[in-house]
């Protein structure tokens, strides 16, 4: 079928959509080469088709989603990716959508920003049956990504993104609200998550920090703006294409993301949840988008007897290890040590109201992330007196 990708208002370019697959199959008229998704590239007027199918392909629910297999049977579905043309591609993370080709439709009309949306996906994903409901498939759940159970709701008129937690300990939301408060005391720019409990669950909840005006980019697309030269680390080569797109304050973000991953042993700081904010109309760069998506942190997925502070804790995004990608931290002048004094017990009282982490389990994670504070400072000490 055929449809032209549009970036708000604006024809982006002209492209047929696989029935079956849900790939793009041809690339039409380019009308817009300006505005194409970053990360695309673009020779002479030729558009990279293999880029446009795998940021296409990106927008939609990854297979790796918790539950997904059985929500796709209960919407009829085959693949998650056919799901992105039953509400034209649309997002909270950006302002791309699909327009059937001959349509009238206009994004003042239909944008998730100013409209609502059904919540049945969000609700199929999340186990709940609707019975013998008719199922509205318009919805932003259909471009949100990650593995772990999530939907967008409204509330006040504002979206928010509620995500729940994995395995036995369920920990994740804890992380999520744990790593806010660390933010929020050392003055950090983030997306702030609460707890809230739905049917003895546990969930974190957290607004869209994305408006009708902005977007999100992430790090893996900026990262293919450019070829990495062989001798240039993953770290000086995203700072670089940053540079080159004009994105301010990149190197001083990147400090504070790595010193709270640090703290709170993030071992899931992939490319694809952190990046930069631009004006989807200017497409001005605003800066580094605050941190959000912190819950696969402090020992989630191990074992209590294994959560220990004098082990390598895995990390990402720019090397393997914590103790290695410190390192990489320029400067620690902004950050106030002490104003961590006592976040063990903040961290203590949260997971008190948890119905899946044990009092052994919760003494284990507070110790730990007591003594990864007083690692990361006397890191800092040392570094200080060299």
């Amino acid at each position: 079928m055929e449809y032209t990708l549009m970036h708000q208002s604006l024809p982006v370019l002209d492209i047929v959509l696989d029935e079956e697959t849900g790939t793009v199959t041809s690339i039409n008229k380019l009308h817009s080469p300006e505005h194409l998704p970053i990360g695309v590239p673009l020779a002479g007027n030729a558009v990279g088709r293999r880029e446009l199918n795998a940021w296409w392909i990106g927008r939609s629910i990854p297979a790796s989603r918790s539950g997904i297999r059985e929500a796709l049977e209960a919407m009829n579905v085959r693949l998650p990716q056919l799901l992105l043309s039953k509400s034209f591609g649309l997002s909270l993370s950006d302002q791309y959508w699909a327009c059937p080709k001959g349509s009238s439709l206009q994004w003042e009309d239909i944008n998730f920003f100013d409209h609502p949306f059904s919540d049945d996906v969000g609700n199929i994903l999340f186990g709940n049956s609707l019975g013998k409901h008719a199922i509205s498939l318009i919805s932003p759940d259909n471009t949100s990504d990650g593995w772990l159970q999530k939907k967008w709701v409204i509330a006040n008129d504002k979206r928010f993104l509620v995500k729940g937690g994995s395995g036995a300990q369920r920990q994740e939301p804890y992380n999520e609200a744990l790593a806010s408060a660390i933010m929020r005391r050392l003055g950090i720019s983030h997306i702030p998550y609460a707890l809230t409990i739905i049917d003895e669950y546990p969930y974190s909840v957290c607004e869209d920090f994305i408006t009708r005006e902005t977007e999100l980019v992430t790090a893996w697309y900026i990262i293919q703006t450019q070829k990495k030269p062989n001798h240039v680390s993953l770290y000086e080569h995203y700072i670089n294409c940053c540079d080159a797109l004009g994105i301010p304050g990149i190197s001083s973000s990147l400090d504070e993301m790595m010193a709270l991953d640090y703290i709170i042993a993030n071992e899931d700081r992939h490319m694809g949840n952190f990046g930069a904010v631009r004006n989807a109309g200017t497409l001005e760069w605003i800066g580094p988008a605050p941190i959000f998506d912190s819950g696969t942190s402090m020992h989630c997925n191990d074992p209590t007897p294994m959560i220990q502070t004098n082990r390598k804790s895995p990390s990402k995004p720019f090397r393997k290890y914590h103790i290695e990608q410190i390192e990489l931290v320029r400067s620690f002048e902004w950050l106030d040590i002490k104003a961590l004094n006592g976040i063990e017990e903040e961290y203590r009282d949260m997971l008190s109201g948890s119905a899946f982490i044990d009092k052994e389990r919760t003494n284990a994670l507070c110790y730990s992330l007591l003594k990864r504070i007083q690692q990361l400072s006397e890191y800092i000490q040392n570094k200080r007196l060299l």
